[in-house]
């Protein structure tokens, strides 16, 4: 499917604010969005990523900021003038038009002739592998074969920006990691500017270029996929990451960015994040899958096996020390309720941050 040259180089969000009822549900969202990069809004429910969305579509007016594609000012114009496609988590099709016809509503409203219409409706059935299906309405389709509709009535129009609105939510599982892999390959064969919005971290580091987390209607950390996943700027992204074990600790020793804190007598080395200085409170935050059991004869800590469950190559372990703190283990040891271990972890995975960052 061709592409038109892009309308712009920079998308430019600069303080975009929305207010309900004097409660900013999205504060000050500064960001620039590159031509062709894919960026995925990313936060727990409420935490203004489909909010950011909407007021990037036109549907919600801005309470505060602007936004630019280059020096051309978006937010005081309608939707349809802003020229983007839009996926919605709940497909949003025609139920009475067949797969060919709702690709094509977008080209027929813009009024283009009947054989570019044909052709590139054409093209987009093909691009997303609906060849055998154009002829059905959305009602005899599976929920993955609906989104592909969705998603190729929003690209047919080679819009300048595609937005998503948690696209995958409504699938099963198996669906869900197909369409992804369908997804990128769309981003990648047509090189389409998207914004992305998902509470899935495992979807959103899969597909994105860049990842924006939110939290309470303010950013809490831009970067790489790999930049979040190994670095959390503060321990709110941490925890969204994955980082299921939060300790409260405090720092003993400092010597650069090595911290030295002690938990239940056992000694433990880490690697600070931000600015931590001896006798401060801490928190220290580990993947489950970084820490290592071992037997209970070893150095480390002591610890209670809870509760197992089985995950295919791993076990998904809860633990608890003498004192009664709760860890989770990810390990392909062969473990059992009641087992005795003792627990370790790498300084460069135990990261230390300031306790007031919580």
């Amino acid at each position: 499917m061709t592409v038109p040259e892009p309308a712009f180089e920079t998308l430019r969000l600069d303080g975009v604010t929305r207010r309900f009822a004097g409660h900013a549900a999205l504060a000050d969202l500064t960001l620039d969005i590159r031509r062709g990069e894919f960026i995925a809004l990313l936060g727990p429910s409420g935490c203004g990523k489909s909010t950011a969305l909407n007021c990037l579509a036109g549907l919600l007016p801005l309470s505060g900021g602007s936004i630019w594609q280059d020096e051309r000012r978006l937010d005081t114009l309608p939707p349809e003038r802003r020229g983007f496609g839009m996926v919605f988590q709940n497909y949003a099709l025609f139920p009475h038009l067949s797969v060919r016809s709702n690709i094509a509503f977008g080209l027929q409203m813009r009024r283009l002739p009947r054989a570019e219409v044909r052709r590139r409706t054409d093209e987009a059935v093909r691009l997303v592998r609906l060849e055998e299906h154009a002829a059905k309405l959305p009602g005899q389709l599976s929920g993955g074969q609906q989104q592909r509709v969705a998603i190729a009535r929003a690209v047919v129009i080679s819009p300048s920006l595609v937005l998503m609105d948690e696209p995958l939510s409504n699938l099963d599982a198996k669906l869900r990691l197909e369409m992804r892999t369908e997804i990128r390959r769309l981003h990648q064969s047509l090189g389409l500017t998207t914004v992305y919005v998902t509470h899935d971290q495992e979807e959103a580091l899969s597909l994105a270029d860049r990842l924006v987390v939110l939290r309470a209607g303010r950013v809490q950390q831009v970067g790489s996929p790999e930049e979040l996943h190994t670095r959390p700027a503060n321990p709110h992204v941490a925890d969204f990451m994955g980082f299921r074990n939060l300790l409260r600790l405090r720092a003993e020793k400092v010597a650069g960015d090595s911290v030295v804190m002690s938990l239940e007598g056992v000694r433990l080395t880490g690697t600070a994040v931000a600015d931590v200085r001896p006798g401060d409170e801490v928190l220290a935050a580990v993947r489950p899958e970084n820490l290592r059991p071992g037997a209970e004869a070893e150095e480390g800590l002591h610890c209670v096996v809870d509760v197992v469950e089985y995950q295919g190559r791993e076990m998904a372990v809860e633990a608890r020390t003498r004192d009664g703190l709760q860890l989770h283990l990810r390990t392909t040891a062969r473990l059992a309720p009641q087992d005795a271990i003792t627990v370790t972890a790498d300084a460069a995975h135990l990261l230390v941050y300031p306790a007031g960052e919580a």
